[in-house]
């Protein structure tokens, strides 16, 4: 079998803040990506990670929901798309978005949501049995890199984030899980069986123990890539792969 059908074995790189930063201003300013094409390709690229976690053909119908929960920032509306495009592949999503964004892009994916006839709570329960029967696997999509410090103790995060300590289903967590604090080395206390890291591993990630990591970076141009040192070869036509 050749190398472009397997995944990547290497040891990730895992970027500091500031080169994660760096990598994203490159794709922006240099390479011309618009933020609506990024915030599009990883959202997919989510959705298709949540996919290979959790194969639908082993899903007995009752277990296709997922609750899609999203922040203000770009990861919240990276988590719209993942709802979105898990909608397409016949999973049953539903989003608890509580601090919509005032963003005119942030806008338009919560309409497509809302169009695709995607549930939108208009509270998170207060009762954690009602999420652990209710739904088969949380997205979260709360924070991500944007978190900083103090905004978990800040409303709605706070609710929502004490919600994640006690769920006992599988949290999917989209680049940074929620309360994890970036460039501090600390983790916080939310364990989520899987990570999707976006363009390319995080350095406050690398303590992450849950049962399936994805990369989701094989659109980044291979000069990028090797200025980074990013570099991953990934299965096939797939857009994420297993590290």
């Amino acid at each position: 079998m050749s190398s472009a059908s397997c995944p990547s074995r290497e040891p990730p790189r895992y970027l500091s803040q500031a080169e994660a930063e760096a990598l994203q201003r490159e794709l922006l300013e240099d390479y011309r990506f618009g933020r609506q094409q990024l915030i599009e390709i990883w959202g997919h690229a989510s959705a298709v990670a949540v996919t290979k976690a959790f194969p639908l053909l082993s899903l007995p119908r009752r277990q296709r929901t997922l609750l899609v929960l999203c922040g203000p920032a770009q990861t919240g509306a990276i988590g719209l798309v993942c709802a979105r495009h898990l909608r397409c592949f016949d999973y049953e999503p539903t989003i608890f978005y509580p601090r919509r964004s005032p963003d005119p892009l942030f806008k338009d994916f919560t309409t497509q949501c809302e169009k695709m006839d995607i549930p939108f709570l208009s509270y998170l329960p207060t009762e954690v049995q009602l999420i652990n029967d209710a739904y088969n696997a949380v997205v979260d999509a709360v924070l991500g890199p944007e978190g900083t410090e103090g905004t978990e103790g800040t409303e709605p995060c706070a609710a929502i984030l004490a919600t994640l300590r006690h769920i006992r289903i599988p949290i999917v967590s989209l680049d940074v899980p929620s309360g994890w604090t970036p460039g501090a080395g600390g983790t916080g206390d939310i364990s989520p069986a899987v990570l999707v890291s976006l363009a390319a591993p995080k350095e406050v990630t690398r303590r992450f123990q849950g049962r399936r990591h994805f990369l989701a970076g094989r659109f980044v141009p291979e000069e990028l890539r090797r200025k980074f040192g990013i570099g991953a070869e990934y299965p096939g036509s797939d857009c994420v792969v297993a590290l």
